[in-house]
């Protein structure tokens, strides 16, 4: 498949979410803190969790709007860990997609209010009957999330990586692969499983899709802040060499870091031969991650 029809069916699924989360997010004049949700969330991003989650609907029967549902609410606690990550206690960043963070345009306290408050609406988003009429389905796609956002995936990576940092503790590759598995990973996996959860089928083969694109999709993260530029990538960079953080890339080097990003996107690849070509955006995504500019 070429690239321009995955860029397409990309910028179209942005589209298309985004329209989505204009209706969920509150309106600005309900005050500050529905601002800064409305700012956090729609102030950019390549909505690749979205676009995730839309195409495992597709490829497993879920019904669009269902499928919006799910690929708003990756957005939205995709949003509020970015808010809380660039805050002061952990990453301190000043720019997030170009633009300055929640705590630098307004403060640090409705920083905090907003990732709470995207956060509970994303489950509140779950709860709808407009994402599955049956409750239980609800049910566990809400547990689901509940565990990959939490200490069993996102949060307890960033904990691992916030501890590592604080005793200048060098991880070794295994125990780098797991804290990215959990920080990063874990929401892709939720992503791409969401379609199975909606649709009641196995996730198997979708499951291992999924940890090997996250894996690869950290490690482009890594070699971009080495590689990068501030311009594409909308961030402040080397922010990891200059803590000293253990990552795959200064573990391995950049040029073994991109051969096992290679290695990944194979097996990415591979995972999805159950589902032919009815995966072939799929595949297209695991190039684009590992080939990305930002």
């Amino acid at each position: 498949m070429s690239n321009s029809i995955f860029i397409e069916a990309l910028s179209t699924a942005a589209f298309e979410t985004n329209l989505h989360l204009e209706k969920l997010l509150p309106q600005t004049r309900q005050g500050k803190v529905a601002s800064a949700m409305r700012y956090a969330v729609l102030n950019g991003g390549k909505r690749l969790r979205a676009f995730l989650s839309l195409q495992s609907g597709a490829l497993f029967g879920a019904s669009k709007i269902q499928s919006l549902q799910t690929a708003s609410v990756i957005e939205l606690i995709h949003a509020y860990s970015l808010v809380h990550d660039d805050m002061p206690a952990i990453d301190n960043d000043d720019l997030r997609r170009g633009k300055p963070t929640i705590h630098i345009k307004w403060d640090e306290a409705t920083a905090i209010l907003t990732g709470d408050g995207l956060q509970s609406l994303a489950y509140e988003v779950l709860a709808q009957e407009d994402t599955h009429p049956e409750a239980q389905i609800r049910i566990s796609l809400i547990s689901e999330l509940a565990k990959s956002s939490g200490l069993l995936g996102m949060i307890g990576g960033q904990e691992l990586d916030i501890e590592a940092g604080k005793l200048n503790k060098s991880l070794n590759i295994e125990e780098t692969k797991n804290l990215q598995k959990l920080k990063t990973g874990a929401l892709f996996g939720w992503s791409l499983q969401s379609g199975a959860i909606l649709t009641n089928q196995d996730s198997t083969s979708i499951s291992e899709f999924a940890d090997a694109l996250g894996l690869a999709f950290q490690i482009k993260d890594d070699i971009l802040d080495v590689e990068g530029e501030s311009d594409q990538t909308g961030k402040r960079l080397r922010k990891d060499s200059n803590a000293g953080k253990s990552t795959l890339v200064s573990q391995l080097g950049i040029n073994e870091s991109k051969k096992m990003a290679k290695s990944l996107y194979t097996q990415a690849c591979d995972a999805l031969a159950p589902y032919g070509q009815k995966a072939d955006l799929l595949k297209s995504a695991a190039l684009f991650a590992i080939e990305r500019k930002s």
